[in-house]
């Protein structure tokens, strides 16, 4: 298993949302931007006009755990920024959506590796 550092610093952020390339699900949106190191960097975005705070990290718990699941198959070397979208509803999304998107997203951005 894989080690992969979160993504705290506000500038960290603000580059990625700048410079990274940007990939759209229905819940989820990705932004991508190689790093000079081996292993990823995962930073995780929700709005408060998303919902309250129990809705907010109840979707950060998701992605995290979507994520841990992926993480194999998920090349090295990359900072990624998983926002949730402004229109989706997070009192209604579920583990499986989220899924979903982010395999989805990984593939569209050829990030995607099969292990076997």
């Amino acid at each position: 298993m894989k080690k992969t550092v979160m993504i705290k610093r506000r500038y960290e952020f603000k580059i990625l949302f700048s410079k990274g390339k940007i990939s759209y699900g229905s819940n989820i949106t990705m932004y991508i931007l190689k790093n000079k190191f081996s292993h990823n960097k995962l930073g995780i975005a929700v709005g408060k006009k998303s919902g309250r705070a129990v809705d907010r990290n109840k979707v950060k718990r998701l992605i995290r755990e979507n994520y841990r699941i992926f993480e194999d198959n998920v090349k090295c070397g990359y900072n990624i920024l998983i926002s949730v979208n402004k229109k989706s509803d997070v009192r209604n999304v579920d583990f499986y959506d989220i899924k979903k998107d982010m395999e989805k997203l990984f593939r569209k951005s050829g990030l995607w590796v099969e292990k076997i």
